[in-house]
């Protein structure tokens, strides 16, 4: 299986890639998201802002229930109704966002699971993926298993990485 990609986007133009595995398939062991791309959309995160200007790259099936906000970040698209992160300048300036996703993390995630694979980046952004484990340990400490309302900009961020601690 191999399909090639390019991307021409508000922040991409002219980028291409290849898919070598199957939607969703041949992820590293010892990565095991919670949550698809389409359910984390779906859910609500980065305050809809994230993906509105390059859908034509992934499934449309993807973005038939996602929350999106072309006009700018919302918190009330966001499934615990308040904005978490920092701004992508925070992270470029941290020296966190790889050239070829100039996005994110996310961006990242949504293109390993449609197939791509880069020997190396894979591995440093499931390395900052499992590093996000902390988080849940944290609400684990100090919330309620039932309080849905403990933490919310915690448990936002974690869905984000694509963890569910509901």
């Amino acid at each position: 299986m191999s399909l090639w990609v390019e991307v021409n986007d508000k922040m991409q133009h002219g980028y291409r890639y290849e898919r070598v595995c199957e939607e969703g398939k041949n992820f590293s062991a010892d990565f095991e998201p919670q949550l698809t791309p389409s359910q984390m959309l779906e859910m609500g995160v980065f305050g809809g802002k994230y993906m509105t200007d390059c859908r034509n790259e992934f499934p449309s099936n993807w973005f038939q229930n996602a929350k999106l906000s072309p006009e700018g970040k919302r918190a009330d698209m966001n499934y615990y109704g308040v904005l978490a992160g920092k701004p992508l300048s925070y992270w470029k300036a941290k020296g966190w966002i790889y050239d070829n996703d100039p996005r994110g993390w996310f961006q990242w995630y949504c293109r390993y699971y449609s197939g791509r694979r880069i020997e190396g980046e894979d591995e440093r952004q499931i390395k900052r993926w499992k590093q996000m484990r902390r988080h849940l340990a944290q609400l684990r400490k100090n919330c309620d298993p039932d309080d849905f309302f403990c933490r919310p900009r915690q448990r936002q961020a974690l869905l984000q990485w694509a963890y569910f601690c509901d």
